[in-house]
């Protein structure tokens, strides 16, 4: 029996653990499959697409083709119509079709650790990629206030409020007035080697219920260790790369996968972190 091919398409992946975390996910299952890392030019995208259409089953794709890859495709899933962004590609006989499952991979994370959203005020700080998913996210939990800090609120992508209309635009140091829920880093900001950087102070820190990095090494920024030495939940990032990685497998497998699952390959994966 041929092994089904599936792989990551981006710009420089050297450092990416998808590899690792599809190949656990095969083993874990049982499922036949290989996943390569598809380093690609820009200019060489369409050329790619076109070789993936003949010989994969599905691929992920990474910085900087998520938006430059869905014109090339034949459907785009609705969450990530309104993300703006394709990370997963599932290749059928009818076409190519893309999804966003950072959507799903944030959400799920959300859930698993007991986060509500339903009334609840969150923030979001940093306006790149990551944080568009979760906006949507944060939105379509139906969050009573929803704030999107960011360095300069002025230039600010208008797209966010396209995402969720009723968010609220704001700089790093309005977050002081701020009580809430909620509070994302969406940043690189604490991301190792940079370990002793928290995109804010403890102070803010102290004022939400739970703090979620999007940053998963180290497994305890400086941000979660401010919010733990506060009393509060903090949760890392390497639940939601997990889960989104699942959701991809989700999408080409036609199934749906336990957080039981996603738990066990993150808890293998810390080994080697």
């Amino acid at each position: 029996m041929v092994k089904a091919k599936y792989g990551l398409l981006g710009g420089k992946l050297g450092h990416s653990l998808s590899p690792q975390i599809h190949q656990l996910f095969f083993r874990s299952t049982g499922l036949e499959g290989s996943y390569e890392l598809l380093e690609t030019e820009l200019e060489a995208l369409p050329q790619r697409m076109a070789e993936l259409r003949q010989g994969f089953k599905g691929s992920n794709v990474t910085i900087p083709h998520k938006l430059h890859v869905m014109p090339l495709l034949d459907g785009i899933a609705e969450e990530a119509r309104a993300i703006g962004a394709v990370n997963t590609i599932k290749f059928t006989d009818e076409g190519a079709f893309g999804y966003n499952t950072d959507y799903f991979g944030f959400a799920r994370m959300l859930e698993y650790n007991a986060i509500e959203l339903k009334g609840k005020v969150a923030v979001v700080l940093g306006s790149g990629g990551a944080a568009r998913a979760v906006m949507k996210v944060l939105a379509d939990g139906q969050c009573r206030e929803l704030y999107l800090v960011t360095r300069k609120p002025q230039e600010v992508d208008k797209h966010f409020l396209e995402i969720a209309p009723r968010c609220q635009v704001i700089a790093y140091e309005a977050l002081k007035e701020l009580q809430g829920d909620v509070l994302v880093n969406c940043t690189p900001v604490g991301m190792y080697p940079r370990v002793e950087a928290s995109p804010v102070p403890y102070e803010v820190s102290k004022s939400f219920a739970a703090s979620v990095d999007l940053v998963y090494n180290p497994a305890k920024t400086l941000f979660l260790q401010q919010a733990e030495r506060a009393g509060k939940k903090a949760v890392n990032g390497l639940f939601m790369l997990v889960a989104q990685a699942v959701a991809a497998q989700e999408i080409w497998q036609e199934q749906k996968y336990s957080s039981e699952l996603i738990v066990s390959i993150m808890q293998e994966l810390e080994g080697v972190l």
